[in-house]
């Protein structure tokens, strides 16, 4: 059972309040403008008892702004808020989450100084000053359990994995038993055992009267996840649709105005020479334990390795090894032919290395910069953007309107800082960047994690030109078929360590889930 708070008057009457509707979210005319962008326009959304809707939409369609107004992040322009019948006025998270609306974001909203338990239960505003924090953890134990939401309680957050973080979020809400649950994009960071774990926890949830809104960019998710789905275009409704009156391509081609290819057509493969080679690589992770053991791969360039692997196995230590981000314990990593073990990054910049990383806020951007800023931030030191060390503005706008056209990055200007961007605009924003900077080598750490089905389509045919020109990629992804349609080779991980490598080719969703289980062929 969830935690047990004391019900007072106003509790009584919420509690009741929670029982009188089928009707749990009705938003009527919802609006909500920032400088430079109308991110909804005039939008109605219903949400029943036992009901999962899917919100789909290219980046910066107004998504995550609507979702937001729910929770109480944002509050409208204009329109009404209806909840359980009653309308209500939501202005902060502490009035949505007494409302029973609990949100798990795309930027996670945890402390990392802090313990996962200790994130799970704060904000709780009837927690006792001295909370009984054995308790605490059995009863987090025993929602992992139930869920397959597998973590440590004791660990810190920055310990954690991405896809460990995000378990931590769902954990959150599953703990203060929420009924009206808002996910932005939970699977993005998800292996596909760990999206059918999900899929699970909603069926749980909805056959306990619960309610679910699930925004997502993966078409297979909405029809396994959804029995309604609303369009957003441009910060307007579309359209809204039963699940079994609509298709993939059809709601594609609503989100984006045109034809969606779902799958690549590629060349075969024309490998050179050998741009990146690890030999018995050894690391740490954040706790001082093994993460990589032991582990040689080789790129060559003109081709794509994909890396697979279920969150935790060792992804995440391996672009940090590449990259210089983290320290090798023992082995040795060569680019282009130079051992380059444990340089520091801008050395192994200024050896043609380019990456996009797994977590694109801490990592990616620097937020309180402008999007041009961003942009240049790998090409600064160089002409035609300074000159004699000192920058040149004019050149630094003009590359930036460029890389903004060809990505199409959606910004009110290309002087709007980047922290007011949509997380698919962020994301965009990185490739950008890394793509543009990229000689030799691009570490792409989950790259489409966070797009719209058109810019994926775009990331991935991106990727493919890179390797036609020559260049060397290790492509890190949650996602088999991306993984399958775009990598040349497959190398999977697990423990630290790849027990198996197959052509593209030859591979297979279940045959890369069964070597992410440990499962040696």
């Amino acid at each position: 059972m969830p935690p047990v708070f004391k019900e007072g008057k106003d509790d009584k009457m919420e509690s009741d309040c929670r029982n009188s509707s089928a009707t749990l979210v009705d938003l009527k005319g919802i609006t909500k403008a920032f400088p430079g962008v109308l991110a909804n326009n005039n939008i109605d959304l219903h949400l029943s008892r036992g009901e999962v809707v899917a919100l789909l939409g290219e980046n910066g369609a107004g998504k995550s702004s609507l979702m937001n107004i729910l929770c109480g992040l944002y509050r409208p322009d204009s329109g009404e808020i209806h909840i359980r019948g009653e309308k209500v006025e939501i202005n902060s998270p502490r009035d949505a989450a007494n409302l029973g609306i609990g949100m798990v974001h795309q930027n996670f909203m945890l402390v990392e100084t802090m313990t996962v338990a200790e994130n799970i239960v704060l904000g709780l505003s009837d927690l006792p000053f001295l909370p009984d924090f054995k308790e605490i953890k059995n009863r987090i134990k025993e929602l992992s359990s139930l869920y397959n939401l597998y973590v440590n309680v004791d660990d810190y957050i920055w310990q954690l994995s991405v896809g460990e973080q995000q378990k931590v979020e769902i954990l959150k809400l599953l703990y203060r038993d929420v009924d009206i649950l808002i996910l932005d994009e939970p699977t993005a960071v998800l292996t596909p055992q760990e999206s059918q774990d999900l899929n699970k926890v909603i069926k749980r949830l909805k056959q306990g009267g619960k309610g679910a809104i699930f925004i997502t960019h993966k078409m297979d998710e909405v029809f396994s996840f959804a029995d309604r789905v609303m369009v957003l275009r441009r910060g307007e409704l579309v359209a809204d649709k039963v699940i079994s009156g609509t298709n993939p391509k059809d709601l594609a081609n609503l989100m984006v105005g045109r034809e969606i290819l779902f799958r690549l057509e590629k060349k075969n493969a024309s490998p050179g020479k050998e741009i990146l080679k690890l030999c018995e690589v050894s690391c740490l992770d954040n706790r001082g334990l093994p993460a990589l053991r032991s582990l040689s791969l080789n790129i060559r360039s003109g081709e794509i390795l994909g890396i697979a692997g279920v969150a935790g196995n060792g992804q995440t230590e391996l672009a940090e090894v590449i990259t210089g981000l983290r320290r090798i314990k023992s082995g040795s990593l060569l680019i282009n032919s130079l051992d380059i073990s444990n340089c520091q990054p801008l050395t192994i910049i200024k050896s043609g290395v380019s990456h996009i990383p797994e977590d694109r806020i801490s990592q990616g951007v620097v937020g309180d910069l402008s999007v041009a800023h961003n942009l240049a931030m790998k090409t600064y030191r160089d002409k035609p953007l300074t000159l004699a060390g000192i920058l040149n503005p004019s050149r630094i706008l003009e590359r930036a309107r460029v890389l903004i056209e060809s990505f199409k990055i959606k910004t009110p200007s290309p002087l709007t800082r980047v922290k007011f961007l949509s997380g698919g605009n962020i994301q965009k924003t990185i490739l950008a960047r890394e793509i543009d900077s990229c000689k030799s080598l691009l570490i792409a750490a989950y790259p489409s994690r966070g797009l719209d089905v058109g810019a994926t389509e775009g990331v991935r045919k991106e990727l493919l030109s890179q390797r036609d020109q020559g260049k060397a990629v290790l492509l890190i992804s949650e996602d088999l078929e991306e993984l399958i349609s775009v990598a040349d080779r497959i190398a999977v991980l697990f423990n630290g360590e790849i027990v198996g490598e197959i052509p593209s080719s030859e591979a297979s969703v279940e045959r890369l889930g069964l070597l992410m289980t440990g499962v040696r062929e």
